[in-house]
């Protein structure tokens, strides 16, 4: 990796230090399965105190170093700072332009979430990993795109601002984190992994709602509601001496 024109040392070490992470992240995707054998993948981070953000895109099959990300960076104007093009991350400077706490966005293709893509299905959260820290119960499914992806992420997002991700009709996924790289790959991990396991449910049945206390169990697990607190089964939530929390 040489630097490239108007990056600061600061800014070249955290490119650095993120492409490690991708690195990481890609060959962790890879071996779990977590993404389809065509690999489609990439992840976009954002750059502390600047309106730029670092794109990393899996080269695929037939790269002699599967894991080495093919390296960008851009501004949210679309404006180049790195030798590679961006690919298709740039469509999502929107994204990070309107809310300035989203670190980090993928747009990724596994196969259980794809099952969800295939069917127009939105993806109910019924895996209890995926409500331990956020109060979303399903993924919305964008279908119609003469609609811009951005503008359907941001209407999501606008309409429940925990919801982490889309299923993308016929497609993939686009998740995105408010913490950064990892939380995000953990994310994309938990997501399909839910997804997997409610289809193979289906041969039993089908999935099934939480059962009495989950919530509660959970919320309280991920901090996102006090010990004292309690929820109904229904996710009503009941503070001590009626203070709400903010």
């Amino acid at each position: 990796m040489s630097e490239q024109s108007g990056l600061s040392p600061a800014t070249i070490a955290f490119i650095a230090e993120q492409e490690q992470d991708a690195r990481l992240a890609f060959r962790l995707l890879r071996e779990t399965r977590t993404i389809s054998a065509s690999g489609t993948l990439f992840i976009a981070v954002r750059i502390p105190g600047e309106d730029k953000i670092i794109t990393f895109n899996y080269q695929g099959l037939w790269a002699d170093d599967p894991d080495a990300p093919q390296t960008a960076v851009i501004d949210f104007d679309g404006n180049s700072y790195w030798h590679n093009k961006p690919g298709g991350a740039a469509r999502y400077a929107k994204l990070f332009r309107t809310h300035e706490g989203v670190q980090a966005v993928s747009h990724v293709h596994t196969p259980h979430l794809g099952a969800y893509s295939q069917a127009h299905a939105k993806l109910p959260l019924l895996y209890v990993p995926n409500r331990r820290f956020r109060f979303t119960s399903e993924l919305p499914v964008y279908i119609n795109r003469r609609q811009p992806e951005v503008d359907f992420i941001l209407d999501s997002i606008e309409a429940d601002r925990e919801v982490p991700g889309i299923v993308e009709a016929n497609g993939g996924a686009t998740v995105w984190s408010w913490k950064g790289l990892r939380d995000l790959v953990n994310t994309i991990v938990l997501l399909e992994e839910g997804a997997q396991f409610q289809i193979l449910g289906q041969a039993l049945g089908g999935s099934q709602p939480f059962g009495p206390g989950v919530l509660e169990q959970q919320w309280k697990m991920g901090k996102l509601v006090p010990p004292d607190a309690s929820v109904s089964d229904d996710g009503t939530i009941h503070y001590a001496n009626a203070v709400a929390a903010e």
